[in-house]
């Protein structure tokens, strides 16, 4: 069984669908209120479990009611929390989320994840013996800079897979590229971190190492010799979009684990993602390999 480190945020997603956007001062109704498990950090650990990947969660949470729901729901989906921090002075992390028409916006509160700095990574040599033993690490942007940054020179000095999910974007530091296995943004957290740069330009630059995930048009990457796009599967009725790219991170991760090559580690994360979509919530819908197989 493939050892997964995801290394993010942990928090809960507050979601309300509508049929359209309020007006500022406006107040309109919405169709429907849920609270989800969410956080892109537990997202992407939850993706790779329920494909069969044995994943270990470094986070922070508050000591909050919520905290407890999500440290219990990560223990559901079989993921390991020893590590996971309780935070006293901070609630634990939010999201609220607007979904109209399938597609959605998003308002972050890090909260916990915000307290999971530098100190508390690898303050232990139990800590780095787990790193050790693992067979790849995922990060995103939910965390302190320097927090991932530590994360991933550590990672490179050990010789472990680092795949990047730049989300939300910030500025990357060049020099961190060279340590990094994967990056993955999407179009618009592209155009964030490359301004000026065009999608072409940047993974010719970056090949087998930056890929862009383009939506409803699959995702594209540089191999060396040339441009592949991996075009996203079809699907009649989009649900929810929330959670997609998680579930794109996670499932890549696991395939590129079990020796995949990076085409088709992409064909199968989108694969992942297109039957993510299809539910409510973002990690609702995430698929095992068998609903994966059920898709061909």
């Amino acid at each position: 069984m493939s050892k997964l480190l995801v290394v993010g945020s942990i928090s809960t997603d507050f979601v309300v669908e509508t049929k359209r956007e309020p007006k500022v001062g406006e107040t309109i109704f919405g169709e429907t209120f849920q609270t989800n498990f969410g956080g892109k950090g537990a997202n992407q650990a939850v993706a790779a479990a329920k494909l069969g990947a044995e994943v270990e969660m470094f986070g922070s949470v508050g000591s909050d009611e919520f905290g407890k729901r999500l440290l219990n729901n990560l223990k559901c989906n079989g993921i390991g929390v020893d590590h996971v921090q309780i935070v006293k002075e901070s609630p634990s992390g939010s999201a609220v989320i607007t979904v109209m028409n399938g597609n959605n916006t998003i308002i972050y509160v890090a909260g916990a994840n915000d307290a999971y700095t530098v100190e508390c990574l690898f303050q232990n040599q139990q800590q780095l013996d787990m790193l050790k033993q693992r067979d790849m690490v995922i990060v995103q942007n939910e965390l302190p800079q320097a927090t991932i940054e530590k994360l991933i020179n550590q990672s490179y000095q050990n010789r472990i897979p680092v795949l990047y999910n730049p989300a939300p974007a910030r500025k990357l530091p060049e020099n961190l590229m060279e340590f990094i296995t994967f990056l993955t943004p999407n179009e618009t957290e592209f155009q964030e971190m490359f301004p000026g740069q065009s999608i072409s330009e940047m993974i010719k630059k970056y090949p087998n190492k930056l890929i862009v995930t383009l939506g409803q048009n699959g995702a594209q990457f540089h191999d060396g010799n040339k441009i592949i796009t991996v075009p996203a599967v079809e699907i009649e009725h989009v649900v929810d979009t929330t959670g997609a790219g998680d579930t794109f991170n996670g499932a890549f991760a696991v395939a590129y684990m079990e020796g995949r090559t990076v085409e088709e580690c992409v064909r199968f994360a989108n694969k992942a993602a297109a039957i993510s979509i299809q539910k409510p919530g973002a990690q609702n819908g995430m698929p095992t390999k068998e609903e994966i197989k059920k898709l061909l």
